[in-house]
């Protein structure tokens, strides 16, 4: 059976040219877990449920000629957005997921069960098909699941991510490109959830976000998941790093900067319904920085590893925009995301503006 038409598909099965099968995120991770664990790169095992699933899925609910006719009534002045999205996303929750998908993502959790341990808390993130074309970043406007256990959940929260196709931001962002609703698919990836809610976690780039400086790696990072970081709830704390001297052997931290940490994201005990909740950090935690310079020197030749690498690829010099956690049980720190930057590495640094 050709790739194309599988429901699941591991991360070590899946390379960058897999994007039209399982979305950037996931075609990422399989790229890198299949090339990049090999020079050291730490990255959590998962598998994803494929774009074609997700189509399978819709056609065998019949509903995806309904989601259609309600698309099709959303109006230029996106006036009824929010009601249009609400209809889009609860017509796919209602619907049932057909039977032979259930047995294989069941089968597929219950391998990553046998590599991590029963019942094992993962991950459970949408993966578009079209994220991050060269023109446009699709990025962050579907949902994440975190600390989802057991069957049950798992299906649960591959229907919403299925659903999250369709937010309102998503809808908005598709008519501003004037792109297809209809030409996006969704994938789902599965992967095994890092316990930094017992540790810390944040965003890396291999390049300045502000300026574009290229020969710097910035990393932000806070305790607990890593939601907060991404979503610019916390304000983190902040390391530079000088990337020629790093690859010459030297501990080239440039600065650090703490950040004031003032909430962190943690596993929920309050059941199914919320499976994790913001508390605060106590106050002479928040005076600490969350990494150490080892790991900060770790992070940054491994963002060094992974720029290199996709640059090579690329056959052009490709920043990117990484994801990393240190996980509180084993204290080994782990990357679970890696994607192009789009906003400086898109720049014509020859016009000024003001």
């Amino acid at each position: 059976m050709s790739k194309s038409k599988k429901f699941i598909l591991w991360f070590d099965e899946l390379g960058i040219e897999d994007v039209p099968i399982v979305g950037g995120k996931n075609a990422s991770l399989g790229e890198m877990y299949r090339n990049l664990t090999k020079r050291g790169v730490k990255i959590p095992n998962g598998f994803a449920v494929t774009a074609y699933a997700y189509n399978y899925s819709l056609e065998k609910a019949g509903i995806g000629s309904e989601i259609k006719k309600i698309l099709n009534g959303l109006d230029k002045s996106k006036k009824n957005l929010a009601e249009i999205g609400d209809k889009a996303r609860k017509t796919i929750l209602k619907s049932e997921l057909p039977k032979e998908l259930k047995d294989e993502i069941v089968n597929a959790y219950k391998k990553l069960c046998r590599q991590y341990g029963q019942n094992t808390d993962v991950a459970v993130r949408s993966s578009a098909t079209a994220e991050d074309l060269p023109s446009a970043s699709f990025a962050g406007q579907q949902e994440t699941y975190l600390n989802i256990r057991g069957e049950h959940a798992l299906m649960e929260a591959t229907k919403k991510c299925f659903a999250s196709l369709f937010t309102n931001r998503a809808n908005s962002y598709r008519v501003d490109k004037h792109f297809s609703h209809f030409k996006v698919a969704l994938s789902v990836g599965v992967q095994k959830m890092v316990r930094s809610d017992k540790a810390c976690s944040g965003v890396m780039f291999s390049i300045d976000t502000e300026t574009g400086f290229k020969d710097a790696v910035l990393i932000n990072g806070a305790y607990g998941l890593g939601e907060n970081v991404v979503q610019g709830s916390v304000n983190p704390d902040q390391f530079y790093i000088f990337k020629p001297t790093l690859k010459k052997g030297y501990k080239s931290i440039i600065s650090k900067k703490l950040g004031s940490k003032k909430i962190k994201m943690v596993y929920s005990e309050h059941g199914a319904k919320h499976t994790t909740e913001n508390v605060e950090v106590q106050y002479e935690d928040r005076l600490r920085f969350v990494l150490n310079d080892g790991e900060i020197l770790k992070l940054a030749k491994w963002a060094c590893i992974i720029e290199d690498y996709y640059s090579k690829k690329a056959g052009k010099f490709k920043p990117m925009d990484m994801e990393w956690a240190k996980d509180g049980v084993t204290n080994e720190l782990f990357i679970v995301q890696a994607r192009p930057e789009t906003v400086q590495s898109q720049k014509n640094f020859n016009v000024l503006e003001e």
